[in-house]
């Protein structure tokens, strides 16, 4: 997947732990072979290639592709898996959907209490040793790199997802216009995605989180609002916002889970 992966399990036995651990690991791998747009070798590769026709497609692979338009359809249009270049790319989707299924493993293996970080979107569940809530840094995305966060934030059972532009650039563009720039310019602010930096989302579940805070980037400003109405069943999606003026906005429930 390009990104660091963790997963930190709470358990009186860690022993116990190491053939689970290899599965969850396990099962990312499988997931990078088939959707990796950087691999040959991959599914989502044969079908820009044309070579795969959606007869053929995986069960995995079209259970995304129906993810993808459902989202695209509950955001009006602001998350699309076509890029700039006319080619699939399910990133934005893939690695929350990965994610969230990898504590599905977890679970089915009896493990209560963990913590799955994928390149800086996490699932959680139950707690830490000490008995308290899982905690989760925000990255300063002023600064690159993971080494110092802007706000850290205490979840037991939900999904924490971050899209900006703090390790990978800017990479997110607004599908309505394909307007996109690189991390050192902010390109045509009319569209408003290049005035907003980071967008952090706690949902219900990291897949949730993940889907809607790549749209709510791609969004630009407008997006927090978005986020601040958001609400999956009885849960309210609650959001963080920094401009590139490094200002904050945080949507109403948020402050809750700030330490």
């Amino acid at each position: 997947m390009g990104m660091p992966v963790t997963v930190d399990i709470t358990s009186d036995d860690p022993k116990s732990m190491v053939n689970i651990l290899e599965e969850v690991f396990d099962y990312f791998a499988y997931v990078d072979e088939k959707f990796s747009t950087y691999k040959s070798t991959s599914e989502i590769s044969a079908i820009n290639a044309g070579t795969l026709t959606p007869a053929d497609y995986s069960d995995d692979m079209k259970e995304i592709f129906m993810l993808a338009e459902k989202t695209k359809n509950e955001t009006g249009g602001y998350f699309d898996i076509v890029n700039r270049e006319g080619k699939y790319d399910p990133s934005g989707i893939v690695k929350g959907w990965a994610i969230w299924n990898a504590g599905k493993i977890l679970q089915r293996r009896g493990v209560r209490n963990f913590f799955v970080d994928a390149g800086g979107d996490v699932q959680t569940a139950g707690c830490k040793s000490n008995g308290q809530k899982w905690s989760v840094g925000i990255a300063d995305p002023f600064v690159g790199h993971y080494d110092k966060v802007v706000k850290v934030i205490r979840v037991s059972g939900e999904g924490v997802a971050t899209s900006g532009t703090a390790i990978r650039g800017q990479h997110i563009y607004n599908p309505h216009k394909r307007q996109f720039s690189d991390k050192n310019s902010h390109g045509d602010k009319s569209n408003g995605i290049y005035d907003i930096v980071s967008l952090t989302v706690i949902g219900p579940n990291i897949y949730e989180a993940d889907r809607f805070a790549t749209a709510a980037f791609a969004m630009g400003r407008r997006g927090i609002e978005f986020i601040e109405n958001l609400h999956i069943g009885d849960h309210k999606l609650e959001g963080y916002m920094i401009d590139t003026n490094g200002v904050a906005l945080m949507t109403s429930g948020f402050e809750k889970y700030v330490v």
